[in-house]
């Protein structure tokens, strides 16, 4: 039977799997893998949702409220969090494999229910907001925000707009910040409320691409598909490769990719590594897409930030990278 039901669908996938084979060897990678999709749809049980599917190292679910999916998410890192698989083998026993990391993608809308699947474009979009989750990071769309009570919804930072793949239209992006039980300054929440502290500008050049962005552009997502913000067209780069969005005062990098992000600021030789992880950016620099910047064919990007207030954006053939 076919129904059309609104609902909150949410997608979570495991990353890090590869690593905990290799390490911890077939048998026991794949009980650890096992068990921790087991745990993550028990969660979903608990918080009244139903899981749709099991997708390889993660799964689809589907909640009446966007309440329950925010809480299952919260309490789906929680434990995680607690679950450090170790080496039972020959290994010395307290040698420690990479942990899981865990994303996840909420959206609330329409959906069609046939045959145990759902289809609708809230299914769609959920998917799609794991492309531009980092590490342990919850996104969600604006009509799952709105329907949280208020001090749920003060712990959502938005990323504003963000074009998704397949999507023509981009879709407006929160993500879930700190802890539940946990003290946490409330961020700026609305359709288009913007920061306190009015965002500085940021340039980007690869190639014949010199662009500047601030304000409704943040954020910008670099890589190698066609729909992202800034499209490098390189083998290495993931389709969505690295994220840099505006807050607390500062520019943020945050690294999406298998192959990882790296940095290396003007004026140093030191070049920060970023496997899922965030850096701040300032000054200027270069930015290494899935590979070191020690390796001269490596796919870069220059990067500049620029402050409004004191001055005017400059032209391209004023900027000078040490």
């Amino acid at each position: 039977m076919t129904q059309i039901l609104q609902r909150t669908v949410l997608f979570a996938d495991l990353r890090g799997s590869t690593s905990l084979y290799e390490t911890l060897g077939n048998a026991e990678a794949t009980t650890v893998v096992t068990q921790s999709v087991a745990l993550v749809g028990r969660i979903v049980g608990n918080a009244g949702g139903v899981v749709v599917k099991t997708l390889g190292d993660g799964l689809m679910a589907v909640f009446e409220s966007p309440v329950a999916a925010v809480m299952a998410a919260d309490e789906m890192h929680d434990s995680m969090d607690r679950i450090t698989p170790l080496s039972t083998s020959t290994r010395a026993a307290d040698t420690r494999a990479p942990v899981l990391r865990l994303q996840v993608g909420i959206a609330q809308g329409e959906v069609i229910e046939m045959s145990g699947d759902c289809f609708g474009d809230a299914v769609n979009v959920a998917a799609r907001l794991l492309d531009h989750a980092g590490d342990n990071e919850i996104l969600a769309t604006v009509s799952v925000v709105s329907g949280q009570p208020d001090g749920v919804r003060a712990r959502f930072r938005s990323l504003d707009r963000v074009q998704l793949r397949g999507r023509v239209e981009p879709v407006h992006v929160f993500l879930l910040e700190g802890r539940r039980f946990s003290d946490t300054a409330a961020t700026a929440y609305g359709e288009l409320q913007s920061s306190p502290v009015e965002p500085e500008g940021i340039r980007l050049i690869c190639l014949d691409q010199n662009r500047v962005f601030a304000g409704p552009s943040l954020p910008v997502v670099l890589g190698r598909s066609p729909q992202v913000t800034y499209c490098i067209d390189d083998s290495r780069v993931s389709r969505s490769h690295a994220r840099i969005d505006w807050h607390g005062g500062a520019f943020q990098l945050t690294d999406l990719s298998f192959n990882g992000t790296y940095v290396r600021f003007s004026g140093g030789s030191e070049i920060v590594s970023l496997r899922r992880g965030t850096c701040t950016l300032h000054g200027s620099g270069t930015l290494g897409l899935g590979a070191s910047l020690s390796d001269p064919t490596a796919p870069h990007v220059r990067f500049e930030v620029m402050r409004f207030s004191d001055t005017m954006p400059q032209a391209p053939e004023d900027l000078s990278f040490r």
